[in-house]
């Protein structure tokens, strides 16, 4: 018997898109990438600040990381960005 994972995930994401786009080449199961709460506060502050487009730098921060290959992201956003979208 084979044993092996179901899937992987990278953490953090942002900082390891490189490492999620070798997964992605190298495996054949789901790869999973977490948006974590310091990338998180890193957007919410610097947007209450006014330094940038929150949403904007949110938006991209998600896209960046499914372009990479994730086929899932586990991210604190999840609820506002699933409010915008909807």
């Amino acid at each position: 018997m084979v044993e092996g994972a179901d899937m992987v995930m990278v953490k953090p994401a942002l900082a390891y898109l490189d490492v999620i786009v070798a997964l992605r080449q190298a495996f054949d199961v789901p790869v999973a990438a977490y948006h974590v709460s310091g990338e998180y506060a890193m957007v919410k502050a610097a947007g209450q600040l006014g330094w940038l487009d929150a949403r904007a730098v949110a938006l991209e921060h998600l896209t960046a990381i499914k372009r990479a290959g994730a086929d899932f992201v586990l991210t604190y956003l999840a609820r506002e960005v699933a409010e915008h979208l909807g």
